[in-house]
């Protein structure tokens, strides 16, 4: 290739020249990274390895409930206690630690075999993706773990996520299965974001399960800005970031909760935007930028997952607000609802219906619905429509509204 060849340009070149480095280690902004140090978050890490550490000694541990909100620390604490582990025991020769997320894993099936996959080595053995039984997987796992003569400490994240989808069947198994083993030891770590996590439990689970309980507490704002200081210093040059950004993303996160992953995330899609635009430092302007960018993400994300009945709805509040109306009645929503409804050939639900849809769309921040008292006449919901321009043009196209068929009858349901 000739020299010419080389550096042709071609259509990523602006970006590439205007883009100027402000990151030097970008890895240590993703959420998924496990740094050396979790700042306020020691009494957690002493409370769990008290309970897990005779399984160094071949013991086994009581079974583990994590409660907390998202971004509390409960995932990234439990993952650096494994690395911790692996230290303490490097050839694996009491204790395993295997780690599942139950969002990405969320059937019996899928549980089991990411276990599988990470205690067998041998690829010949491996259990296959599909296509077993799932009493021919629990047999030959269980044959597995009792053969590795050791004690494993079995980490389920998001663990509500498969029993409201799936029950608790495989984790009656999971805390039953020591009754079966005569060499092996398995303990379980769940971790919910669910403070009534135990009520979707049956009784045979519940006492078995939660042996013990710890509770991660929301991060206030000071110790968001820690967290914060903790990576930048690791992830910028001196300089590189204004004075206040990292105040600014700990305020904006300590009012959601105090979400350690909301600040990281706003920290670092500021610095990505900051980038992008070639400019020579992070400021608050970008942070206000990322903060919008997250929000429309979320709402985008909602958008995606409203049923077909909840999208024609949210139609039907566009098309009124579009044609003039700031604010409208649940009698005008539902009379644009069925409206739509009959253009695209869809059946209409009753008015009760949509009363509890305009609710959960309320919940979802899509819409506002407040309440209205007209005296003697009543009361009705007043509805204002939430979602940004580019958000309502991604409704519109969206696929059930592309194609225009003649109104049908209606049918009340």
């Amino acid at each position: 290739m000739e020299e010419n060849e080389k550096t042709e340009t071609n259509i990523f070149t602006q970006y590439i020249q205007k883009r100027h480095s402000l990151v030097k280690n970008s890895k240590i902004l993703q959420t998924t990274y496990i740094p050396d140090n979790l700042p306020h978050r020691k009494d957690k890490i002493d409370a769990v390895v008290e309970i897990i550490a005779p399984a160094l000694n071949g013991d086994k541990p009581s079974n583990i409930l994590i409660i907390g909100k998202t971004g509390t620390g409960k995932t990234a604490v439990m993952n650096y206690i494994g690395k911790e582990l692996r230290k303490a025991d490097p050839n694996q020769s009491n204790v395993c630690f295997i780690y599942i997320n139950c969002e990405v894993n969320d059937t019996a099936y899928g549980i089991l075999y990411s276990m599988s996959n990470q205690i067998i080595k041998d690829l010949n053995n491996k259990i296959p993706f599909t296509g077993w039984s799932l009493d021919k997987i629990l047999a030959t796992l269980t044959d597995i773990i009792d053969k590795e003569n050791k004690v494993f400490i079995v980490v389920l994240d998001e663990i509500d996520r498969s029993i409201q989808k799936n029950g608790d069947d495989i984790f009656y198994y999971l805390t039953t299965i020591n009754e079966v083993l005569q060499k092996s030891r398995v303990s379980i770590i769940g971790i919910t974001n669910n403070a009534k996590f135990t009520e979707l439990l049956s009784p045979k689970i519940k006492s078995r399960l939660g042996e013990e309980k710890i509770v991660f507490p929301p991060y206030n704002v000071e110790q968001l800005q820690d967290i914060l200081y903790n990576r930048a210093s690791n992830a910028f040059e001196d300089g590189i970031l204004d004075d206040d950004v990292i105040p600014y993303c700990a305020a904006l996160s300590a009012q959601e909760m105090g979400d350690a992953r909301r600040a990281l995330e706003l920290l670092r899609i500021s610095a990505e935007i900051a980038e992008r635009n070639g400019d020579p430092k992070v400021t608050s302007a970008h942070v206000r930028s990322a903060r919008s960018k997250i929000e429309v993400d979320a709402i985008v994300e909602v958008i995606k997952t409203l049923t077909i009945q909840s999208k024609i709805l949210l139609m039907g509040i566009i098309r009124n607000t579009e044609s003039g109306m700031t604010t409208m009645t649940t009698g005008d929503a539902y009379s644009s609802y069925r409206s739509v409804c009959e253009s695209i050939g869809q059946s209409v639900l009753s008015q009760r219906r949509i009363t509890g849809l305009i609710q959960e769309l309320d919940m979802l921040g899509v819409i506002h619905a407040r309440l209205k008292s007209y005296g003697r006449t009543g009361r009705t919901k007043e509805i204002e429509l939430c979602i940004p321009k580019d958000i309502v043009n991604m409704v519109k196209s969206d696929e059930i509204f592309k194609e225009y068929r003649s109104p049908k009858q209606s049918t009340l349901i």
